[in-house]
């Protein structure tokens, strides 16, 4: 493998290794956005070998509620 080869490789590794950072970082905040809002995902449990015949589960009335609210100004409302 002569140089030109080894640097292409080079830059094409560290290109891709970036770009699964920002894909992680993407996913990260993403995730910290919803969080109030997932319930934890259960793999290898007895609920999930039945993906089609149990309902997902939703927050409910109770765990919404105890989230603080949101005040916004007047203003906003108005429009």
């Amino acid at each position: 493998m002569d140089i030109d080869k080894s640097a292409v490789f080079l830059a094409g590794s560290v290109l891709i290794m970036c770009g699964f950072v920002v894909i992680v970082a993407g996913c990260a905040v993403i995730n910290n956005i919803l969080h109030k809002y997932w319930k934890p995902v259960r793999i290898f449990t007895s609920d999930s070998w039945q993906p089609f015949t149990s309902l997902p589960r939703y927050a409910t009335e109770e765990e919404l509620a105890k989230i603080p609210p949101h005040r916004w100004p007047a203003e906003e409302i108005k429009k």
